[in-house]
């Protein structure tokens, strides 16, 4: 078994001859995406990725995870966008939410280099103090404001530990395989390395040696990830959106977009799942925001968000459309036993596992939703383990590919995400930027 999709709640919105009329738009982005012809097409190295990855690194990556386990407390992942978010989402949907505060033979795992706040920043100092840790500092170039700040930061608490010997046992970077000032500065230091892939993209980097590390120091098992990669790879080649459950998807959000749907939100009912949808908001948004396009990606966690979020999607404008990852078997169950007492009035609840419980509160709130008029795909995945994971990273990411498409925009590119750059680097005064400085601190006064 693996994901499937479920239109069943979108009876009421979308008509068979819409799936009709959208095919052709389909197989034109599959056309393109498969011949490599379109906008981006130097960014394509993931779709064979499952099954041409590189088999030596992916060996040196499972032994450094070894290692980092035997002689580290705490694992610290200097990374920003899609440098940390697939891995930590990974790893608090196999493992945990509260994965560095359970039990566990693996070392705790703390993602910064994410931010600039000196307050967070000095919160995962504490957490570091008189204790074993090792760092991956994962950055194409070495020289990203965030990621840059942070290493420097924890590679001199490192010197300053273990010595310059020692500490190079205990720094692993993750960057370009030729060039930038990481890559030198790892090359004259002596750190291990491996790999961001010139033709994977950040946001689609989860199953390189980005993500793949740190994944392994936890404890999952990186094998079953990429198997579902390539079992995902291998059902979503046919262009026939009644065929390729990643098509229909696609062509879904799409006929929603054009009436006048233009967000989505990814919905699960399971709190591990919240950094998955985190990353599903960078692929996509990131992927379709641009040229004045694009559905906003949002996300919710139910049942908790439904009393927060709920009374907008029931009863709110009509500008969203909810997709559901529901999943049909809970990792670890909880038993109701029946309350002599009845004290709560929960006794009809008693004498069933909590899993069914939560499965009525899905069927319950996707029957209101849909009669509240909001759209409701479902993508119904038999359990949250590394291979079910990966097949689902792998459906994602083509979507989001054969989406893009069709929207008539470059998925692979982000050039709105350098604006905030240059205007920061001018108001800090890096070289380069003086001219633009003066001009800006103008518009700020």
């Amino acid at each position: 078994m693996a994901l499937k999709v479920n239109d069943k709640y979108l009876a009421s919105f979308i008509a068979e001859h819409e799936y009709e009329g959208i095919k052709p738009a389909v197989r034109a982005a599959h056309e393109t995406l498969t011949s490599k012809s379109g906008l981006g097409n130097d960014y394509l190295g993931w779709m064979t990725l499952p099954e041409d990855y590189d088999k030596e690194e992916f060996a040196r990556i499972k032994a450094a995870a070894e290692r980092i386990k035997k002689n580290s407390d705490v694992f610290i992942v200097i990374g920003i966008g899609g440098s940390y978010l697939g891995a930590r989402a990974c790893i608090e949907a196999i493992k945990s939410s509260l994965y560095n505060s359970m039990k566990k033979d693996t070392p705790e795992i703390y993602f910064i280099g994410n931010t600039i706040s000196p307050t967070y920043l000095n919160d995962v100092i504490s957490l570091v103090e008189g204790r074993d840790f090792s760092v991956n500092i994962i950055s194409k170039s070495g020289t990203t404001t965030e990621s840059a700040l942070a290493f420097r930061v924890f590679r001199s608490m490192l010197e300053k530990k273990y010595g310059e010997e020692g500490a190079k046992e205990r720094i692993f970077a993750t960057t370009d395989r030729k060039k930038g000032t990481l890559r030198e500065l790892s090359t004259a230091k002596g750190y291990e390395t491996f790999t961001i892939e010139n033709d994977v993209g950040g946001r689609f980097s989860v199953l390189t040696g980005v993500g793949l590390l740190p994944i392994a120091v936890a404890g999952c098992d990186i094998d079953a990830l990429m198997n579902g990669a390539r079992a995902a790879m291998g059902d979503f080649c046919d262009p026939d959106i009644t065929k390729n459950d990643c098509y229909k998807y696609a062509a879904i959000r799409n006929i929603l977009y054009r009436k006048g749907r233009s967000v989505e939100m990814l919905v699960a009912y399971e709190p591990s799942f919240t950094m998955m949808n985190e990353w599903f908001k960078q692929l996509f948004g990131e992927s379709e925001g641009k040229d004045g396009k694009g559905l906003f990606p949002a996300s919710a966690v139910f049942s908790t968000d439904l009393h927060s979020l709920g009374q907008f999607i029931q009863d709110g404008s009509d500008i969203l459309f909810e997709t559901v990852v529901q999943f049909s078997k809970a990792q670890r169950d909880f038993f109701i036993e029946k309350d002599p007492t009845n004290g709560d009035g929960l006794n009809f609840l008693s004498d069933q596992n909590m899993s069914v419980v939560n499965r009525k509160a899905f069927e319950g709130t996707v029957l209101a939703h849909t009669e509240g008029n909001t759209p409701n795909i479902v993508l119904e995945v038999p359990e949250l383990n590394e291979f079910e994971l990966g097949y689902m990273i792998y459906f994602f990411e083509k979507a989001c590919a054969i989406s893009g498409y069709m929207l008539g925009v470059n998925p692979f590119n982000q050039p709105g995400v350098e604006s905030y750059k240059k205007n920061m680097f001018a108001l800090l005064g890096k070289p380069g930027y003086e001219d633009r400085k003066a001009e800006l601190e103008a518009r700020l006064s």
